[in-house]
């Protein structure tokens, strides 16, 4: 599937501010995947649907999770985490892509998770730094991320952590598992 065909399926599901995100995302993803001799079409099929789900209704998400493989632990966190795993699932059985190295990027994109592939690191850091974001602390991920791949993920991974406890939010396993592991390669 070309880029043009994938962002006509796509785009019907997602609100046009999304899309652009989407199309930013893509656009970073590529970016990332040259720098770091990522594959690049895995890259920009990924980061083109990474956000397939975002607008599905929250009862057809957890409708998911409860009745397929999806980890049931998700249920307990905040629905916004949900389009990522559910997202991969969708893609898988509606548009038929059976990539495994894309699902797991797609589905890991909210979360992050302890040992990340390459690919995974490009669609959880593009989705972070696409230069339509604008939050405190965004401009040191992004200059970082360009630098090195592990440290820019590490940032965004502590700086998401450092978020949800601000807010005495519940943080998911995978995404501490991710800091982890994270924090334990760059010390390495």
């Amino acid at each position: 599937m070309n880029r043009e065909e994938a962002l006509a399926i796509v785009k019907p599901h997602l609100k046009q501010e999304r899309y652009d995100h989407t199309v930013r995302v893509m656009e970073t993803a590529i970016q990332l995947a040259q720098t770091y001799g990522v594959d690049e079409e895995k890259a920009e099929i990924a980061a083109i649907f990474h956000d397939y789900a975002k607008y599905r209704p929250i009862t057809e998400m957890k409708r998911w999770i409860e009745s397929t493989y999806l980890p049931k632990d998700l249920l307990h966190y905040h629905h916004e985490l949900w389009h990522g795993p559910v997202g991969a699932l969708l893609v898988e059985r509606e548009i038929g892509l059976h990539d495994k190295e894309v699902l797991e990027a797609i589905h890991y994109h909210t979360t992050g998770r302890a040992h990340m592939t390459p690919l995974d690191k490009v669609i959880f850091l593009a989705d972070y730094i696409e230069p339509g974001r604008k939050f405190p602390g965004l401009e040191e991920v992004r200059k970082s991320s360009w630098e090195d791949l592990d440290y820019g993920c590490w940032m965004a991974s502590k700086n998401t952590v450092s978020f949800l406890m601000s807010k005495s939010q519940p943080i998911y396993p995978e995404t501490f598992h991710a800091y982890n592991a994270l924090t334990n390669k760059i010390k390495a």
